[in-house]
């Protein structure tokens, strides 16, 4: 029930948080410095983190090979996938989004960091 209520005031959320912002990659590659404790991109392999190699159209909690929370399960079964607005939303504020996740990073507080880590991960998303 929680899940579905999370999935009617996201869209609304995702907007609020990064209304239609210029993308730079090269300066999201910098802020994700901040991931490659937990995360990489470039490739698939997982670390104390999922890898986020192709992230963007993934459904939440599916990576394989990965022990994920039962709280990210549960939101990729509910329908959670990541797109941008999700993307945005979760990046603001993980244990918001998904209380329970394991996620111990409390987010990027800055709009146009979180557009340009978003650009960043597209690249590792064709």
């Amino acid at each position: 029930m929680r899940a579905l209520a999370f999935l009617a005031i996201m869209p609304a959320v995702a907007f609020a948080v990064n209304p239609s912002r210029a993308q730079d990659a090269a300066a999201g590659e910098k802020v994700f410095t901040k991931c490659k404790v937990c995360h990489v991109a470039d490739k698939d392999q997982n670390k104390v983190g999922p890898s986020l190699n192709g992230v963007i159209g993934r459904t939440a909690g599916t990576h394989p090979d990965f022990t994920y929370s039962t709280a990210m399960i549960e939101a990729g079964k509910s329908g959670v996938k990541w797109d941008e607005p999700t993307l945005t939303t979760y990046l603001h504020d993980p244990k918001a989004m998904v209380k329970g996740t394991k996620m111990a990073f409390p987010g990027l507080k800055n709009d146009q960091d979180i557009a340009n880590v978003i650009a960043y991960l597209k690249q590792f998303s064709k």
